[in-house]
Order: C-alpha cells, then structure tokens, then sequence
C-alpha cells in the first residue's frame, strides 16, 4: 500500500478545508451545495443566518477555493468549486457516523 507525500502546500490546502469546516453555518453551506447551486439569500433562509451573515461566509469559502460566485444578471448564485468537493464531503459524513455512530440513524438520515 503506498501513500502519497503530502508537501506543504497539499497541508495547507487542508488547513483550509479544516478552517472552512471549523465552523457551522459554513459546513451548512458546502453541505447544501453538494446537492446544488444557490443563492445566497436562498442559503441564509435555509440556514437560518442572516444575509450579512451568509455573505461573510461566503467570502470566507470562496477565499478558501471551496466556492465559486457565478454572475446571473443583477444576482449571483454560488456552487462548489470543484467537482471532487461532493464527493469528498460525502465521505466525510461517512467518517462521521463512524466516529459517532448515534448521531445520524434512520430513514431519514441521508449520510450513509
């Protein structure tokens, strides 16, 4: 089994993703995306934040390199910046279960 050398900058790529993950609204906000592209005001409802909020941490995803804003005439929705970012998160949520099997069972639970 070979692994791959992480460099310095594949650490601080990670770094990031931890510092985007760090915080709720903004793991709402990837996990949200990972279904489909959105608006801001769309995100901040479902969320429950405010629009200043989600702006804030918009910003903060897109200076992460998780999000992209794509222009649609006097608004702007946002989507994952890469196709791999799905995926990965879904993972993530998969690890979790293993870490903490109670905190998702279920139907209704769509993480395993």
């Amino acid at each position: 089994m070979s692994t791959a050398t992480a460099t310095v900058s594949h650490t601080a790529a990670l770094a990031r993703l931890g510092h985007a993950l760090s915080d709720s609204t903004r793991t709402g906000v990837l996990l949200a995306l990972r279904e489909a592209p959105a608006y801001p005001s769309d995100l901040a409802d479902a969320l429950g934040v405010s629009r200043q909020v989600m702006s804030n941490q918009l910003a903060c995803l897109r200076g992460c390199g998780l999000v992209e804003a794509v222009p649609d005439g006097r608004r702007t929705w946002y989507r994952l910046a890469d196709s791999h970012l799905a995926p990965a998160l879904d993972e993530l949520l998969r690890v979790v279960l293993y870490v903490e099997p109670g905190c998702c069972a279920g139907e209704s639970c769509t993480c395993a």
